[in-house]
């Protein structure tokens, strides 16, 4: 695949709710960078599953990929713990992850050309999808603080669901994460730990801008 030369690539990894998707936004939005969360990508193929029973397979899969637009992510049902579960169940596919993975490459080395690179973040962007980044992040939180945060974006959207509950379910997901075959979320050692459990999320953007510019600017 060809790669587009000279553009900027940042590649963030997390666990579920710990700021990452945040902060990858005001990355995009400060350095002009093109933004995929690639978590969706597993709650959109996780939302199918629960939807198309019947229809579901490889081939289907990869006919919605392929004509995947980026305002399908932004359908409200990805959010539900259902889909969220569902997405951590095809997520430990090989032949899906193959699939998602082709799209992923895609975004990150081609991204569209009025922006100046891309910024993705996921379970494995640092040790899979954009392996030589020029930016890795590790972004965490301690797995309370994370279901607080997760509690009260249900609680915005009104979903009847409680703390213990959200709690129950990410560290669910957090141990499907990391232990599945393919792609477990991971911190690699080239890959800077920032831990948002005591950051506000300015304070954690300024940290990442200052890293950042700094070898920007060099």
């Amino acid at each position: 695949m060809k790669k587009r030369k000279n553009i900027i690539t940042v590649a963030i990894d997390s666990p579920a709710a710990a700021g990452a998707g945040t902060q990858a936004k005001l990355i995009s939005d400060h350095y002009n960078l093109f933004y995929l969360d690639t978590g969706k990508i597993y709650r959109y193929i996780g939302q199918l599953k629960l939807q198309y029973v019947k229809k579901f397979s490889y081939k289907f899969i990869d006919n919605k990929i392929r004509n995947l637009k980026l305002n399908d992510l932004n359908d409200k049902r990805l959010l539900t713990n259902n889909v969220a579960m569902s997405a951590s169940i095809v997520a430990k596919d090989k032949r899906i992850r193959d699939i998602v993975h082709k799209f992923q490459q895609i975004c990150a080395y081609n991204p569209p050309k009025k922006y100046n690179g891309s910024v993705l973040d996921g379970r494995d962007i640092i040790t899979v999808q954009v392996k030589d980044a020029m930016f890795k992040f590790y972004i965490t939180a301690k797995v309370e603080v994370r279901a607080k945060r997760r509690f009260n974006e249900y609680k915005k959207l009104k979903r009847k669901i409680s703390y213990k509950e959200v709690l129950k379910t990410l560290k669910k997901r957090d141990k499907s994460d990391k232990e599945r075959k393919h792609g477990p979320l991971k911190k690699t050692k080239d890959s800077i730990l920032i831990n948002t459990t005591k950051l506000s999320k300015k304070a954690c953007f300024k940290m990442i801008k200052s890293i950042m510019d700094k070898k920007l600017n060099n």
